[in-house]
């Protein structure tokens, strides 16, 4: 048996498959070449001759390659399944076309899992499948441990995703997945690009914590010895490059915050950002109904209808249709605290109440929001990035997109003051130093950068993941290909 450590306590099958690969090497047959012969993948192959009668043959000649995720063997005849990225394929070895050492060779050494290449003709089996019948066989990677069950597949959750990549090998759904997920972001930059949106990348390590109220990760870059944080957010340099003249501007990129894990939340997530010169929050709804509709056709069979007109309301209406009572930006802390009581939704000491009615809100009212929804003009305390609202000083120009009861993409009409911007980041940089972790600190370079001047312009955000959940009925760890997960 292969030197291993510990290759004396491997599992039965596992040993197995470590003589085989053995025996092979002692033969000098390599069981990982560094190429093999292959002139089509399995879906070209099946878009090529999709109506082949029984029984069939065609006279061409090709050499496929996949995994093996069937086999059954029997006397002159063995057949097997190949997957390769784009599909399944039967094959057939039989006795008379690759001769007796070879078909043997074929029994004694291939195993499920295992990747092999096939050259041979294509025909159809007497049963109408298509395949490929071979004329000779190359085993291209030997698998040592084996697959799953056909039928059970992987079962427990955990190892769902702590394995993804058995997961992919026999779950179709997994790979389904991967794809629909692709989908959706090359819409989004469809889309984007149709409206002459500039695609960017900016810095993921960033020196300062801002644009958005989240617990950042820190790390320590060693050529400055200066603490560093993983971007929570994407807007500040977005906005910056609009001061610069870059007028449609987005990135689709990761982004961390050192949060709890859920159902809708993962530490590492991938955001839209998108700033539109002399746009506002009007022309931002407009920009994410397209993006999420876009997106919706492109991946098809939706299971949520976003058909017909998106619903429109305000903050403080849908706190007070959810509570019975008046709520307004008037209403006083002690009674929005006494509303919250009432409803068992617990509070912060000293909350302003613009955070009580948005604590009111995410407990009693965003859940309930299943079609899709426009929520309106938020305290202003509560978006201090937003532009205060052009009819009611105490309001922001803000919304958050809210369908199936979950939060999709806020919007902001930015707010371009320098002077009431550098007052409001440094009220969120005092409370950072009064020990709040999601308070944004002080960015001296955006502050700047506003006094440059900067024009009007909207913004918005849009989560990703949560898109492709909304647009698969997947969770956050399926929409995630990799999401992470406590060790084991």
């Amino acid at each position: 048996m292969t030197d291993v450590e510990g290759a004396e306590d491997l599992p039965e099958q596992m040993r197995v498959r470590r003589d085989k690969l053995d025996r092979l090497r002692e033969r000098g047959v390599d069981p990982y070449p560094v190429m093999v012969r292959r002139t089509t993948s399995l879906r070209e192959l099946r878009e090529r001759f999709p109506d082949l009668a029984p029984d069939a043959t065609t006279g061409e000649q090709v050499a496929v390659a996949g995994r093996i995720v069937l086999k059954r063997d029997s006397g002159k005849l063995c057949f097997a399944t190949l997957r390769d990225g784009s599909a399944d394929l039967q094959v057939m070895l039989s006795l008379d076309r690759v001769g007796e050492e070879s078909l043997d060779g074929w029994k004694r050494d291939v195993d499920l899992g295992d990747h092999v290449s096939i050259d041979g003709e294509v025909i159809s089996s007497r049963r109408g499948e298509l395949s490929v019948l071979a004329s000779d066989w190359t085993l291209v990677s030997k698998a040592l441990r084996p697959l799953p069950e056909k039928f059970k597949g992987l079962a427990d959750p955990e190892t769902r995703v702590r394995q993804r990549y058995v997961d992919l090998v026999v779950n179709p759904d997994a790979r389904k997945m991967v794809y629909a997920r692709a989908t959706v972001l090359r819409s989004l930059r469809e889309t984007l690009h149709r409206r002459e949106f500039v695609e960017v990348e900016t810095g993921v390590l960033q020196p300062t914590n801002g644009g958005a109220a989240a617990r950042p990760f820190t790390t320590h870059l060693n050529a400055f010895d200066l603490e560093m944080y993983l971007r929570i957010a994407l807007e500040l340099p977005l906005k910056r490059l609009v001061v610069g003249g870059i007028d449609r501007v987005y990135e689709i990129g990761r982004t961390f915050r050192n949060e709890g894990i859920d159902t809708t939340h993962n530490p590492e997530f991938t955001m839209l950002e998108a700033y539109e010169a002399y746009g506002d929050y009007d022309t931002m709804a407009d920009l994410t109904r397209d993006l999420v509709l876009s997106a919706a056709a492109a991946v098809g069979d939706s299971p949520v209808d976003l058909s017909g007109p998106w619903r429109t309301v305000t903050v403080h209406g849908a706190v007070a249709e959810a509570v019975g009572k008046d709520v307004t930006p008037d209403t006083p802390v002690e009674d929005l605290a006494a509303i919250a009581a009432a409803h068992d939704v617990a509070l912060q000491p000293n909350w302003s109440a613009g955070e009580i009615v948005l604590e009111l809100f995410e407990k009693l009212v965003e859940h309930t929001l299943v079609e899709p929804t426009f929520v309106r003009d938020y305290p202003a305390d509560v978006r201090p990035l937003a532009r205060p609202h052009r009819d009611d000083p105490r309001l922001a120009e803000a919304w958050d997109l809210i369908i199936g009861g979950v939060e999709l993409a806020p919007a902001y009409s930015e707010l371009v003051d320098p002077v009431e911007q550098r007052r409001r980041l440094t009220e969120q940089s005092l409370r950072a130093a009064g020990g709040d972790a999601e308070a944004m600190q002080l960015d001296e370079d955006f502050l700047r950068a506003l006094e440059y001047g900067a024009p009007p312009m909207g913004g918005m955000g849009l989560g990703v993941d949560r898109l492709v959940m909304l647009l698969t009925g997947a969770n956050i760890r399926e929409a995630i290909t990799f999401p992470l997960i406590r060790p084991e």
